[in-house]
Formats: structure tokens, sequence, C-alpha cells
């Protein structure tokens, strides 16, 4: 493993091979993203409601989300870079949601997991999709991952 993952899983409800999943993704992606080796982040699964209120706290949207992501290593300059590890940011997932959008789109939940966690990364890594051009390279570089990774749709 390239990077360390800290999971939380704030609604016991992952199973050993969906934390395995999380790991050996969120690594795929950091390798295939060529992120420096030794870098950290954290996912942490929450209910509805907790995910509802980050929301609101800090996107000052009251809704329940999937996913939110907090980028901690913006500053590329970072005089402590050397003696730090680059700590990347904090994935936060919906494990409800997650679960009630598998059912939806007609996926697996594994598919699902992945699906977000890897979004959630890709913010950490700097993409976004506030416009249309953004959103398209995004996406797309997101279901390349995937499928690259063994989970399509």
């Amino acid at each position: 493993m390239i990077i360390d993952v800290d999971i939380h899983d704030e609604t016991n409800a992952l199973s050993e091979d969906q934390v395995k999943l999380i790991e050996t993704i969120i690594n795929f992606v950091a390798t295939e993203e060529n992120v420096t080796e030794g870098s950290e982040v954290s996912v942490t699964f929450v209910d509805n409601k907790t995910i509802q209120e980050i929301n609101k706290e800090y996107r000052n949207k009251d809704s329940v989300t999937d996913v939110i992501s907090f980028a901690l290593n913006d500053d590329e300059s970072d005089v402590f870079a050397e003696v730090i590890p680059n700590l990347l940011g904090d994935i936060i997932v919906s494990y409800p949601k997650t679960v009630q959008q598998a059912e939806e789109y007609g996926h697996s939940i594994n598919r699902e997991l992945g699906f977000l966690v890897v979004h959630g990364f890709l913010h950490l890594l700097g993409y976004d999709h506030i416009n249309e051009e953004e959103e398209k390279v995004m996406f797309k570089r997101q279901e390349e991952l995937l499928e690259a990774y063994g989970l399509q749709k």
C-alpha cells in the first residue's frame, strides 16, 4: 500500500471485505494518479443525519448527500512537507445513502461504495465538477479508474 487509509465506520455496517475494498481502491487510484508514497487519507462512514448536519454546517445545504470531501493539504509549498506525512484530507460517506443509491441504480453496494470513495478521493487530489468542463474531466477519469479496478456499472 502506497498510502495510509484510516477508515472509521460510525455505522458499524461495513463488512471486512468492504473495508479491504476501500483500502485497495484508494491505493489503486493513488498509484494511477501518482500520489506521493506515505500520504494519508481518512474515510468515515456515517448515517444520513450526521452527513446532513455536516452538509448544512460546511456547505450551507440542509440535505442528505452521499459523500463530502475536505482537502487538508491544498498548499503545495508546505514547509513541513518533509517532516510530516502528506495529509490529503477526509472523505465522509453516508452508508445508508450508499445502500439506497445502489438499489436505485441497480448495481452492487460495493460498486456504489467504490464510486463514492473514488469520487471523494479525486476531490482531494484536486478534481472538481463546478462547471461542465471540469465535470466531464472528473467523471470520465472516475469511470476509467473504476473500470480499470474492476468495478464496472
